[in-house]
């Protein structure tokens, strides 16, 4: 059994690949159960955002996540496999700690991921599929990602979603106050955004979600207003700049919406950034006139920005995870050779215990102490040494050499 990485991200797989193959938060728990399902795979996490969806495993055959998760989303291997990735061992620990680091996201590094791993490991643990192996990498990843904030300025200039979303908004409108603005769904991404764009005074803002309880708490907090998600086609009109990031796996907004919507606007533009993986507007929509809509894929430009700040502090990152990485395949060498360390215990116990019951017999018998100490001593060198002995003897030529050498190593023969 072995520690894999493996999966797709916005460096290797367009938004049509990764909505495909995302995850909804509240169906991961019994994903991660099923996945463990195989007997090739005993510990599993799955990572989900935007950008990317990773799975984790302890397993002696990656191949077998990989058909998993083309069958879970009941796809052809054949369609994902050119975009996926598959990282062993020292590759698979040293991305862990790159992604938590943010050092592997759109936006370097952006601090939103670390709080996302988080999450999906919550969520292993309580799915029961996180072991040893799993819960020790990410313990040392969410240090390692500490570490890297603490001593190096790699989030510093950074240009995140949320503010990359006002910004594409500005480059249609210039001035947002006098607009109005419309978030769709109310997790974290939304109140990131909202934060954003409340700080432009725009002339209203509204929040559409499923419950009406739960938009209101964020409505309340920007000081907008809250409607469901029901009544969002009769009132999609009134908006012109929309952002929504839910967890759907349908999309929302669809092309007759819009095209209803822009026709009671009379053709007065209106921008709307879909956060969403899986999507929550149609792609057909960004084909219509006066509409601009933008995916996370399309703020790409835009978070760039103050990336030169950050390449230095990345630098020094990555020597930070390279002696890190180090560290845990320490760790990881020695435990993996606990049973070989075990199994010899065990063996030389075994010599023991069958030398010790011949010298209690043989003191039962009237033998003197000193000469019994004798016997069992001679006894148990011999035993102990019989393997290693037998071994030199029979081996020739640089094998020899090298078998030489070794035993010379755990016996500390200097001579």
């Amino acid at each position: 059994m072995h520690l894999f990485a493996l999966g797709v991200n916005h460096t290797t797989a367009p938004i049509s690949i990764r909505e495909h193959v995302a995850f909804n938060s509240e169906n991961l728990g019994s994903a991660l159960r099923d996945l463990t399902t195989h007997a090739s795979i005993t510990e599993a996490a799955i990572l989900s955002t935007c950008n990317r969806t990773e799975l984790y495993c302890r397993t002696s055959e990656p191949a077998a996540a990989l058909d998993w998760l083309a069958q879970y989303h009941h796809l052809e291997l054949g369609n994902i496999a050119p975009y996926t990735y598959t990282l062993p061992q020292q590759e698979a620990v040293k991305h862990a700690f790159r992604v938590a680091a943010g050092l592997d996201s759109m936006v370097l590094g952006e601090a939103q991921i670390l709080g996302q791993m988080k999450q999906a490991v919550k969520i292993a643990e309580h799915a029961g599929t996180l072991g040893t192996l799993l819960h020790k990498l990410f313990q040392r990843t969410f240090a390692v990602a500490k570490e890297v904030r603490t001593t190096t300025d790699i989030g510093s200039s950074s240009v995140s979603m949320a503010a990359a979303s006002v910004k594409m908004a500005q480059r249609i409108f210039g001035d947002l106050s006098g607009l109005k603005v419309l978030f769709i769904g109310a997790g974290e991404m939304i109140e990131l955004c909202a934060d954003h764009f409340a700080a432009q005074k725009p002339a209203n803002l509204t929040v559409a979600n499923r419950t009406l309880e739960r938009g209101e708490e964020l409505a309340n907090r920007i000081n907008g207003d809250a409607i469901l998600l029901a009544d969002l086609s009769d009132r999609l009109s009134e908006f012109d700049i929309v952002v929504t990031s839910t967890a759907s796996q349908l999309p929302i907004v669809g092309l007759g919406m819009v095209e209803r919507a822009i026709k009671a606007r009379r053709h007065r533009p209106i921008v709307m950034v879909d956060l969403a993986v899986p999507r929550d507007i149609e792609p057909e929509v960004a084909e219509l006139d006066d509409v601009f809509l933008y995916t996370v894929d399309d703020l790409a430009e835009i978070v760039q920005q103050g990336l030169g700040n950050r390449q230095q502090a990345a630098i020094e990152a990555e020597d930070i995870i390279t002696v890190r990485v180090e560290s845990f395949m320490h760790w990881l060498q020695t435990r993996e050779s606990v049973p070989t360390i075990r199994a010899l215990r065990d063996h030389a116990e075994k010599l023991r215990r069958d030398e010790v019951e011949k010298a209690l017999k043989a003191l039962a018998q009237g033998e003197t102490p000193q000469q019994v100490l004798e016997q069992l001593s001679n006894a148990l060198t011999n035993k102990l040494l019989h393997a290693p002995s037998h071994a030199l003897n029979n081996i020739s030529g640089e094998q020899r050499e090298k078998v030489e050498t070794v035993l010379r190593q755990l016996y500390q023969i200097k001579n």
